[in-house]
């Protein structure tokens, strides 16, 4: 165990951004009040940040709009990332990806379960609360870990968690009837068919969230606390009567609160000519009444219902934060392992696919030295997650990172050219795909042999694939040799990223 150390400055790069939040009078500097309430420049400098982490599961960035307090209490005083996307749109590799910097050919967790994926396969000797560990940290995880965790071993505790709340597969998909292990010890929460107010799965996490801030803060060690609730990704078939005709279930006080949402239909829903499309969409069924029907009244009224707690807990873990004194010097990430398709390009449901509804996620975060109300057009990705929460707490990866801090992208207001990998797998399954997603463009290619290349820039709605364009032959080549690099790419290789030019008259 470490001993409390004295906490030391912040990085180089939280200083550089503070002074420029402190010192700069341009355009897109923050306003008066930029910097945390009651905190200076100087004291903001102070210490170490504490880092608190806020994982969902499968929410979409059209969730946002819906969840008042992480705007108000997340966005405004903080950075958007309006281009963030994952790299590995399923559960399992997303969150591997965040706890190793590195893409999911590297850290190699290439699925959800065995024998290609799961927890079994994660590298936990070196990942992200190892390394602030050793960084003079104390660490905690609450909510749903990596899909198969405490199948095998439901008292086992991952390396690097100084305190453990971890949800036991395959109860993790329950909002009531889950069971956590409790640092070593297991408790369940109520009955699957028993909607019980008090029991409720995310208000449960964000009780033990609060509490361990109330614990550790304020205090000579800093933390780092990850907080990952299962909304609102669907319950599994263990989910009783499923009394609320939802799925998600909401929390009993808020079920009903979004009965008049109707579900968005941007011009990609239930597209009409898929002739475009790779033959896995191409096959599918256009959308039926009463698929249109299950999708916006069980799903997307469940997601959004279940995500207003969630929304809750982000007002209590600030409301924890600002009592204890340690909100100015708290770094606080919001985002999601993967989006979520809700009848894009006929997919009524889902993820894994390289349309910008299941790669993109939101992605928030709110700090010391970090633009207050600030949009950040340069892509972002879940493989910069760790670099940037190191580089916050002056810590070192024990591996090569592929990802790169976002704080001195934050502080930039320029755009900055970038592409990320975005890949699945596992090969053996069949089907797989392996591309590139770049500010204009979205290159893709399927184990099937099968392209797409969409201009974003043109078509951000992915309607028209222009891979046998011959006025976009020149870029398909550049991009496909950019990804003949990239798909096996890491450390420094990975962040190596020539622009490509548009189409040829």
């Amino acid at each position: 165990m470490f001993a409390r150390p004295r906490r030391r400055q912040l990085s180089a790069t939280l200083l550089a951004l503070a002074c420029t939040v402190a010192l700069t009078g341009a355009a897109g500097a923050p306003a008066a009040g930029a910097l945390e309430a009651g905190a200076s420049a100087a004291g903001a400098l102070a210490a170490k940040p504490n880092v608190v982490v806020v994982m969902v599961d499968d929410m979409n960035v059209s969730a946002l709009q819906y969840l008042p307090n992480v705007r108000s209490l997340l966005a405004t005083p903080g950075t958007t990332f309006d281009n963030s996307v994952v790299s590995y749109s399923l559960c399992c590799p997303s969150r591997s990806t965040f706890l190793t910097g590195q893409y999911a050919h590297n850290h190699g967790v290439l699925g959800n379960q065995l024998p290609d994926g799961g927890y079994e396969k994660l590298p936990a000797a070196e990942t992200l609360p190892v390394w602030l560990r050793r960084a003079g940290y104390a660490t905690a995880h609450v909510g749903k870990f990596l899909n198969g965790y405490g199948r095998a071993r439901p008292t086992e505790i991952p390396p690097g968690w100084a305190e453990w709340y971890g949800s036991v597969d395959p109860s993790t998909y329950r909002m009531w009837g889950y069971t956590l292990n409790e640092n070593g010890v297991l408790r369940t929460y109520g009955a699957a068919n028993v909607e019980d107010p008090a029991l409720y799965q995310t208000d449960v996490y964000a009780r033990k969230a609060v509490d361990y801030i109330r614990r550790k803060a304020p205090a000579a060690e800093p933390f780092f606390l990850s907080f990952a609730p299962l909304a609102p990704h669907g319950e599994g078939a263990a989910n009783g009567s499923n009394l609320s005709q939802r799925n998600p279930r909401p929390a009993p006080r808020h079920r009903g609160d979004l009965e008049n949402v109707t579900l968005p239909k941007p011009p990609s829903y239930d597209e009409a000519d898929v002739s475009d499309k790779p033959a896995a969409v191409r096959d599918r069924p256009r959308i039926t009444p009463a698929n249109e029907d299950k999708i916006e009244n069980v799903r997307l009224k469940g997601r959004l219902e279940s995500l207003l707690s969630v929304d809750d807990a982000v007002a209590d873990i600030v409301a924890a934060l600002q009592a204890s004194g340690e909100l100015a010097n708290t770094l606080i990430v919001f985002t999601s392992d993967n989006g979520w398709m809700q009848g894009e390009h006929r997919i009524q449901s889902g993820k894994t696919v390289p349309y910008e509804e299941s790669i993109r996620v939101p992605l928030i975060i709110r700090g010391p030295g970090l633009p207050a109300g600030k949009h950040v057009s340069t892509i972002a990705a879940n493989v910069d997650l760790a670099p940037t929460i190191l580089d916050a707490a002056d810590a070192t990866a024990g591996v090569t990172v592929d990802g790169r801090s976002l704080l001195p992208i934050a502080a930039d207001t320029a755009s900055l050219s970038r592409g990320i990998v975005i890949e699945t797998g596992p090969k053996q399954s069949g089907r797989w795909y392996a591309g590139l997603r770049a500010p204009r463009w979205k290159y893709v290619e399927h184990s099937t042999g099968e392209r797409e290349l969409y201009d974003l820039q043109q078509d951000p709605y992915e309607l028209v694939s222009v891979h046998n364009d011959p006025r976009y032959a020149a870029t398909r080549q550049a991009l496909a040799s950019r990804l003949a690099t990239l798909r096996t790419c890491s450390g420094d290789v990975c962040r190596q990223w020539t622009p490509v030019a548009g189409p040829t008259p």
